[in-house]
């Protein structure tokens, strides 16, 4: 519970306001990384699902429009809307193959419905998350952000071979060695004031190298128009649910899900590279993060444009840059809201050779699938959890490269849905969470008012599993004590000043080696994790209102506190031994 590493690269937090020219290079760094994912995710379902060129541009204009508006909801954060962080929102690579799937067999019409109707499970999902956390746990949203890196990386070294006709066979390797090694250099060894603008360097350093190897064409630029609004082709909105719209539904739920899932991951994960001292992840923020995402989903579906995400590379920018202030969240959104009436900017963006930004983005990645086992370590790994990990992440991995059950998958709604490692592994990840919480444990329950009698009754409720479960009585009183030391902070933590008694719902269940007590009520108070982290040792005089935080620290062997919207759920552990 102790927590002493601090983040000395981070300058900026969220609530800090960094100089104009650093905003507006972190600014141009978060656009550069995100447009290409952002365009190019629009072009390649369209192209692939043989849609013609107005539509194209219409898909592409109304995805960086809604992208920008919703990337400021984030940074913002409007009542429940939103994460109050830096999280870039961009067109959703999840939904290719099922986009692809409804444009092919209904149209965009009726693929803009299944999108609304889908976008309404995030907002569901955001609503009941404390009763999913202990189906979206760390474990699980850990994992699905390694599969996002796992997803993207075999995209990644197919871009670093690919180079025009008669330029150089080593042009394309150089460029992008070029571009990762000064990124690195810059990262690792550079001057700390030339660190915040490494991935900026690195590609602009690489766009040279290419041009002089020939493998940077400008003519797409020059042939796009400095403004264009493509109004006209937008193809509305057809709700008629034919056989083909429920045949498309479930799959276009389960997506959401998942990519829901890789949302909550990016909530907890951007909190953590944004703070200079570590801190328990507030899940209110994951809530608005997913709000803002099921907005932006219902905004792309209305529009008739691909679904919105957040995009897992803001964690290593802000990482790198060490910029965490949400104005630079403010203006990335500006400069996509920009660009989308600039087609002759975007241009010039995406037709950055393949190879650069193939080393640009590959750093990112690289660094995301750190964060993810971050997420995963710091929850701690018992044999159960490992299993989670473990055969979601190779499970994922193996649907992604064709090599479970090519045959039996074909072409059809199971390739869709399985085609890539992170809706293949979430889906793995979230049923083999689902099957350890569903499986019956030896546990207890009680739901109690705070009042006199409340004390005698959770050490009834504790002793009575110790006793069941053959603890010693050394054990078992650590277990009451804890237990007690727990209640009397709940209890202090009341919002109704004594009006009207606080109830609390309390669970003891057997765990591996430990007994774990959940305690879920409505807390107005800091999060206690990051009370008990906080603690100095020894106290600078005496200080009663500490006494219960000190004594659950020494009898608990983990506290973590989570609070949502309307709830708070600190859970206990204590160990056997």
């Amino acid at each position: 519970m102790e927590r002493s590493s601090i983040n000395e690269t981070l300058r900026y937090e969220p609530n800090e306001n960094p100089p104009p020219s650093l905003l507006i290079g972190a600014g141009f760094q978060g656009a550069l990384v995100m447009i290409g994912s952002i365009v190019f995710t629009v072009v390649i379902v369209f192209r692939t699902a043989g849609q013609p060129d107005d539509y194209i541009s219409w898909g592409v204009f109304a995805a960086l429009l809604i992208s920008g508006a919703n990337t400021i909801l984030q940074a913002v954060r409007f009542w429940r809307f939103g994460a109050g962080h830096v999280l870039v929102m961009g067109t959703s690579g999840t939904f290719i193959g099922v986009c692809v799937a409804a444009l092919v067999e209904v149209g965009p019409a009726v693929m803009a419905s299944l999108v609304i109707v889908s976008s309404l499970i995030q907002f569901l999902l955001a609503d009941r998350l404390p009763m999913l956390r202990r189906i979206f746990t760390p474990v699980v949203t850990g994992t699905v952000i390694m599969l996002i890196a796992a997803t993207v990386m075999p995209i990644v070294y197919d871009m670093l071979s690919e180079a025009p006709a008669g330029a150089p066979g080593m042009a394309a390797p150089v460029a992008a060695g070029t571009t990762l090694a000064t990124i690195l250099a810059l990262a690792i060894v550079g001057p700390r004031p030339l660190r915040l603008w490494s991935p900026l360097i690195g590609a602009a350093v690489g766009c040279g190298v290419a041009a002089y190897l020939g493998l940077y064409s400008l003519q797409a630029v020059v042939d796009a128009p400095w403004l264009g609004v493509p109004f006209g082709s937008w193809p509305g909105v057809d709700f008629t649910a034919g056989a083909q719209f429920w045949a498309l539904l479930p799959a276009f739920v389960a997506v959401t899900i998942v990519g829901a899932i890789e949302t909550v991951g990016d909530g907890v994960a951007i909190q953590r590279v944004s703070r200079r001292s570590p801190g328990a992840p507030d899940y209110r923020v994951v809530q608005g993060a997913l709000n803002a995402d099921g907005l932006g989903n219902l905004l792309s579906g209305i529009a008739g444009t691909l679904p919105n995400t957040t995009y897992s590379g803001t964690i290593p920018l802000v990482e790198i840059t060490g910029i965490a202030a949400r104005r630079v969240g403010v203006a990335i959104g500006a400069i996509l809201l920009a660009l989308a009436f600039f087609p002759k900017a975007t241009a010039l963006l995406i037709t950055i050779p393949s190879p650069v930004a193939a080393a640009y983005i590959g750093v990112f990645f690289a660094l995301l699938f750190v964060q993810g086992m971050r997420i995963v370590l710091r929850d701690g790994l018992d044999h159960r959890k490992a299993m989670i990990v473990g055969v979601s992440f190779w499970v994922g991995v193996g649907f992604q490269n064709g090599l479970i059950f090519p045959e039996l998958l074909g072409e059809g709604f199971w390739h869709i849905l399985l085609g890539d490692a992170m809706t293949a592994g979430g889906i793995v990840a979230v049923a083999l969470a689902a099957v350890i919480e569903l499986t019956p444990s030896r546990g207890r329950r009680i739901r109690l008012t705070l009042d006199d009698r409340a004390p005698q009754a959770v050490d009834d409720l504790v002793r009575g599993l110790t006793e069941r479960l053959g603890w010693n009585v050394a054990a078992a009183n650590r277990v009451a004590a804890a237990a007690e030391e727990t209640l009397a902070i709940v209890a202090r933590a009341d919002p109704h000043d004594g009006k009207e008694p606080k109830r609390v719902t309390i669970r003891a269940r057997q765990q591996p080696d430990r007994v774990e007590l959940e305690f879920a009520a409505t807390l107005h108070c800091e999060n206690v994790e990051d009370r008990l982290a906080n603690l100095e040792r020894p106290p600078p005089e005496p200080n009663e209102a500490e006494v219960p935080y000190r004594l659950l620290r020494h009898y608990a062997s983990s506290v973590r506190h989570q609070k949502y919207h309307g709830l708070d759920v600190v859970t206990v552990s204590v160990a056997a031994g």
